[in-house]
């Protein structure tokens, strides 16, 4: 198949290996651009780091904390926790709600954590940690900014004037980026297109925004993990 990638750098590009390595072409046309956080870090000393997006990963090493065990949302992100520097890092390989377990079997209620994450983000886990006792404070690490008009590569595909092989099926890996390009798409005359399309969605909250917007979800991966999202395609086969 031959299949979009709009989800941000560096991210996409590491897809389309792995799209390749599996036999795919991959249209690499990002609707989001992750931008640094203009706020400093708070200061202070805390006993866990939350990670939520890989994105995070290389600010959150550069701000100069004291040392605490960082708690990754799933493997990805840990990797590119350890890779900046980051250390210990353990990974709840989950979701939000497997994460705030993991921090409650390491850290004591009462604790204070903090999680960097980027400017649009989902109230879990610090909510639920907060109802726990934990004292949570949230840094904007970075922002994902949207572009404001659809990807030209992504525009020929669609119009299927590129001269390359049809665009099948497209990759979402958040719901933010699968809203941006639904809405992208729109604004540029391609809602039919993008529609017919087959979509592979990272969670059911990624495609519960779709279906929001009047597009199927051809497929929902099991675990919200890269590994799991690429496994619909060998399902689909």
């Amino acid at each position: 198949m031959r299949i979009w990638v709009s989800r941000p750098e560096p991210g996409a590009g590491r897809t389309a290996r792995r799209l390749a390595e599996r036999g795919h072409a991959a249209l690499v046309a990002p609707v989001l651009r992750i931008a640094p956080s203009d706020g400093p870090p708070p200061a202070g000393r805390f006993d866990g780091l939350i990670l939520t997006s890989a994105n995070a990963a290389a600010p959150l090493a550069g701000a100069g904390l004291p040392a605490a065990p960082v708690f990754a949302v799933g493997a990805r992100t840990a990797e590119r926790a350890a890779r900046a520097g980051l250390h210990p890092v353990l990974c709840a390989d989950g979701d939000a709600a497997d994460l705030a377990r993991l921090v409650a079997g390491h850290v004591r209620p009462g604790g204070a954590l903090l999680h960097a994450a980027g400017e649009d983000r989902k109230a879990e886990p610090a909510a639920r940690l907060t109802a726990e006792g934990y004292r949570v404070t949230t840094w904007t690490a970075y922002a994902a900014l949207a572009e404001t008009a659809l990807p030209e590569a992504a525009a020929r595909a669609l119009r299927d004037r590129d001269g390359a092989p049809p665009l099948t099926a497209a990759l979402h890996f958040s719901r933010r980026s699968a809203e941006i390009a639904a809405h992208l798409c729109r604004e540029a005359g391609l809602s039919g297109a993008f529609r017919a399309l087959a979509h592979y969605c990272l969670s059911a909250d990624v495609a519960a925004g779709l279906v929001e917007l009047g597009v199927a979800a051809h497929f929902v991966a099991a675990r919200p993990s890269e590994e799991a999202l690429l496994a619909g395609l060998a399902a689909s086969d």
